[in-house]
């Protein structure tokens, strides 16, 4: 085994760890204060629910003997058979140092789901949701694009570090439950503002930090293509931020700090499924294509009247698509890139889209018949940090404090 490529795969699973709790923090500031608390646990815990599910039975659906590349087998139930040798021969990186890097992708695919259920979720609606999902969804998928026998990979469709497998089956999933749960109170009638864009904003750059971890680290490898992948994912962030900046200056004649942070994360969105396989000119073309493409999603959801709150299917759903088309025109001649990689790569989009839409919407019709999936209108009202937690993001603990 390579001492390097360890060292840095291990660094990487740190940094995608960083980028969870950094959500908490980006879409914890575009909130209400009521509500603060309460989007935070939906990233904070999936860092403990998630890694539970992954740990018992995820990562063997991912990765265990294949079942006809469509979902892994039992080998690695309870991590059996995980050690600190070798994956498979040849590998050059321990199994413990790739499985846990595969689990902080499974972590944060659930949590950017809750940009679209944001300050009207029952919380126990939202941890059988998260791990039902991660089960159901973001496991096959998993298995289906990075698994060496997953149906997606043999069929040679691409995908460096999930922008099918996490941001376009987050986002399509987040678009579905926010048509099944409704609008927020008094919504679009009603703004809701964000109330601390400092946090959100502090929140986007350590993301973009952690990213580098998300992308450089796809190939488990300390090598010259994680150069590129770094590289890469710096230059489309960059220009995901600008064009959001321009196209929106150009429509309200203003270039505001939230566009830049939306652009930016726009830009990493695309750049994930193409960082190791394009040159750093096409991450420049991609980031700067998804940045206008995604400013234009977000104004969509304004013109069809769906509550996708903090625009989660409108940057990771339409971002993820983008980028996985865009890996397809262009891949470097090495990796297929062409008319029949485009093709491929379609199939991959449209089925990862419909498995995570219909068990997405099964999975909310069967949580809503147990546990029902809306808070109370008068929680809603007075704010889900008190009610669902007995806590105040500003102003003391306790349900007393709740309004925020």
């Amino acid at each position: 085994m390579n001492t390097g490529d360890t060292a840095w795969l291990l660094i990487s699973a740190a940094l995608v760890m960083l980028m969870t709790p950094a959500l908490a923090l980006f879409y914890g500031g575009m909130v209400q204060g009521k509500n603060v608390l309460s989007t935070f646990m939906h990233s904070f815990f999936a860092l403990g629910l998630v890694t539970v599910q992954f740990a018992l039975v995820g990562y063997s659906l991912c990765f265990g003997t294949s079942w006809n590349g469509l979902i892994g087998g039992f080998d690695f139930v309870g991590l059996a058979g995980v050690g600190t040798g070798p994956m498979t021969e040849g590998a050059t990186v321990p199994h413990f140092a790739f499985m846990i890097y595969q689990c902080m992708f499974a972590v944060i695919a659930p949590a950017l789901i809750s940009g679209a259920y944001a300050e009207r979720f029952k919380f126990s609606a939202y941890c059988l949701f998260t791990v039902l999902w991660a089960t159901f969804v973001y496991d096959p998928i998993a298995h289906w694009s990075w698994a060496t026998e997953g149906w997606l990979m043999k069929l040679g469709a691409i995908d460096f570090a999930g922008g099918t497998v996490v941001h376009l089956s987050s986002g399509v999933s987040a678009l579905v439950i926010a048509l099944v749960l409704g609008k927020r109170k008094g919504y679009p009638t009603t703004r809701h503002p964000p109330h601390d864009l400092t946090m959100t904003v502090v929140g986007a750059g350590i993301l973009w930090f952690g990213w580098f971890g998300f992308n450089a680290g796809g190939g488990s490898l300390s090598d010259g293509r994680a150069s590129m992948a770094l590289v890469n994912t710096h230059l489309a962030a960059a220009t995901g931020a600008l064009t959001w900046c321009i196209v929106e200056g150009a429509r309200i004649k203003k270039a505001t700090m939230l566009g830049f942070a939306s652009g930016l994360i726009a830009g990493l969105v695309a750049i994930t499924p193409a960082a190791g396989f394009v040159s750093p000119m096409a991450a420049l073309a991609i980031g700067a294509i998804a940045g206008a493409v995604c400013y234009g999603a977000v104004l969509l959801k304004a013109k069809l009247g769906y509550d996708d709150a903090l625009d989660a299917f409108g940057v990771h759903g339409v971002g993820g698509a983008t980028g996985a088309l865009l890996t397809g025109i262009l891949a470097m001649e090495i990796y297929g890139g062409g008319v029949s990689l485009l093709g491929k790569q379609a199939i991959a989009i449209g089925a990862a889209g419909a498995w995570s839409a219909v068990v997405t919407f099964v999975l909310l019709k069967g949580i809503d018949l147990v546990v029902g999936l809306r808070v109370d209108p008068e929680v809603e009202h007075d704010g889900l940090d008190g009610a669902l937690h007995g806590e105040s993001a500003y102003g003391g603990a306790g349900s007393a404090t709740h309004g925020g």
